[in-house]
């Protein structure tokens, strides 16, 4: 063969070798799934009371409606960041005081009104007024100027909300405050139109107008008529990006039944007929925290080792799976603060040591001769999440290192605090906004401002930290104020940390585009999602 032939039939074959080795090298392309819009949207997620047709921000009605419908000057983005909704943008004070927030131009209600600075003021007012039936008011009254005369009836309004002009709203605040961002993007904090409420009254929150990327469309009525439900539909007007799906319903009464049949697309995973179905199961974390609390106040819980003995007497994980349900499963923690609030980690576990909490009842003084008092353990009476079946197991738990415990119901906080023998209780404690300020101040501040510090603990080292934070400029710094807290916590044990849940839910597999909320399922964005039918 000539040179010049060899020399053409070797390059081909480098070139075919190239383009093969090329070939290799190319990553397989999957199909690649694209947003479809349209379709109506069907589903249950956690409800915490029955379903009430009004939807009030301040009532702390449905806090999934409450978010497809109405918008804040703020929200939360994934990773539990500040991010402006109806605020294009913010300014904070040198002093940290006042906060003045610029609000989109041209945002309009589903009624057709543009949003102003004065719908802003109108509805956080609200919030404070002597008439609103919900507890936000005591975030306000001691933090914002003004705030407390104003529910008093002293003043015609409060003089740190203030509208400079149509656009531009301001708080000022009495101390810094910097977490202010934090409790304005909860659902209680939702922009009303003011027109609407002061001429509709109660009767406004029956066929709301909001802002929201949803509107509202009628009631869902069951075969007596009665209302089990709302349907909402697309807001095309959303000033932000617009929906994918057409229409919601949700359903407090939705069944296992329907699921399985496809006519309903989310619900909480609570049937085992769900195992093994061609679903998804999507988990999300909740800030809800469950406490043995101790009476702080009555011997012998008075004392610190007595507590930190029966501390040592609990085993979590026993706790955790007498408290398992399909829809949430508990997860052990040693944490008063949660561990997912930005700059916080999970606490070092003591561990579970009867012999070692034994020692200690002795070193007290107690023994076969000088008997343990009686604990009442107070449940309350509607026995919801289990607490039953957990509360015995505590019980059998304590008896092991000698403490007898009398189970005991209540209905109000009121009856446990007229106790003069030693108590304890279970406690499930959700954020109301994601802060540690709002599980340290009401628990266990010795002057509680929202009166829930049912176990008379008074610690004046936890006191000067608390107001530490309360004027604290730097985040950073305030972070590290509530760590040492903790750290208090951990050695006083005024409470023992138990679990918190992780729920659960059942997706169709033709849902697309869902995503677990960092403040948990009642915070879902139906923004996001799609049905790939």
């Amino acid at each position: 063969m000539p040179a010049r032939r060899c020399r053409t039939a070797l390059s081909i074959f480098l070139a075919m070798a190239a383009l093969v080795l090329a070939f290799q090298r190319r990553p397989v392309q999957s199909p690649v799934l694209r947003s479809r819009p349209g379709g109506t949207l069907r589903l249950r997620t956690f409800t915490l009371n029955p379903f009430q047709p009004r939807f009030d921000p301040a009532d702390g009605a449905h806090v999934f409606i409450l978010n497809q419908i109405y918008d804040g000057l703020v929200g939360l983005n994934r990773s539990m960041g500040i991010v402006g909704i109806l605020a294009d943008y913010w300014m904070i004070s040198d002093d940290g005081r006042t906060y003045t927030f610029f609000l989109r131009k041209g945002v309009k209600f589903h009624h057709g009104r543009e949003l102003e600075a004065a719908d802003v003021k109108f509805s956080l007012e609200r919030l404070v007024s002597a008439d609103s039936e919900g507890p936000y008011y005591q975030f306000f009254t001691a933090k914002v100027v003004g705030a407390q005369e104003y529910r008093d009836g002293r003043a015609s309004g409060v003089e740190g909300f203030r509208a400079r002009d149509k656009y531009t709203f301001e708080i000022r605040w009495k101390n810094p405050y910097v977490s202010a961002l934090y409790l304005l993007s909860m659902d209680f904090c939702k922009i009303l139109p003011r027109d609407l409420v002061q001429r509709q009254g109660r009767g406004f929150f029956q066929r709301p107008s909001g802002t929201g990327p949803f509107k509202f469309a009628n009631w869902l009525r069951d075969s007596r008529l009665d209302i089990v439900g709302v349907k909402l539909e697309r807001n095309d007007e959303y000033f932000l990006r617009k929906p994918y799906i057409e229409a919601i319903e949700f359903n407090p009464y939705f069944t296992v039944e329907q699921f399985l049949n496809e006519e309903v697309d989310i619900i909480p995973y609570s049937s085992e007929r769900l195992a093994g179905r061609d679903i998804q199961v999507l988990e999300g974390p909740t800030f809800a925290t469950a406490f043995l609390m101790m009476s702080c106040h009555l011997p012998p819980l008075d004392s610190r080792a007595v507590r930190r003995a029966i501390s040592l007497a609990i085993n979590k994980k026993e706790i955790a799976t007498a408290a398992f349900r399909l829809d949430s499963e508990p997860r052990v923690t040693n944490n008063f603060i949660p561990p997912k609030l930005p700059g916080f980690y999970p606490a070092d576990e003591e561990g579970f040591d009867p012999e070692a909490a034994r020692k200690i009842l002795r070193e007290a003084g107690f023994s076969e001769e000088e008997a343990f008092p009686r604990i009442h353990f107070f449940l309350h009476e509607d026995q919801r999440n289990g607490d039953g079946i957990v509360a015995g197991v505590l019980k059998d738990q304590l008896e092991r290192i000698g403490i007898d415990m009398r189970i005991k119901t209540y209905r109000t906080y009121d009856e446990i605090k007229a106790s003069r023998e030693p108590y304890g209780m279970l406690l499930h404690w959700s954020l109301d906004f994601p802060d540690p300020e709002n599980i340290i101040l009401p628990l266990f501040e010795s002057d509680a401002v929202l009166n829930q510090n049912i176990l008379h603990y008074a610690s004046p080292e936890l006191d000067a930290l608390a107001e530490a934070t309360e004027i604290e400029q730097s985040r950073k710094a305030r972070i590290a104020l509530f760590r040492k807290i903790e750290k208090l916590l951990l050695t006083d044990m005024p409470a023992v940390p138990l679990y918190f849940r992780q729920h659960r839910l059942a997706v169709q597999p033709y849902v697309r585009g869902i995503k677990a909320p960092p403040l948990g399922f009642f915070y879902l964005d139906a923004k996001d999602i799609w049905l790939d039918r």
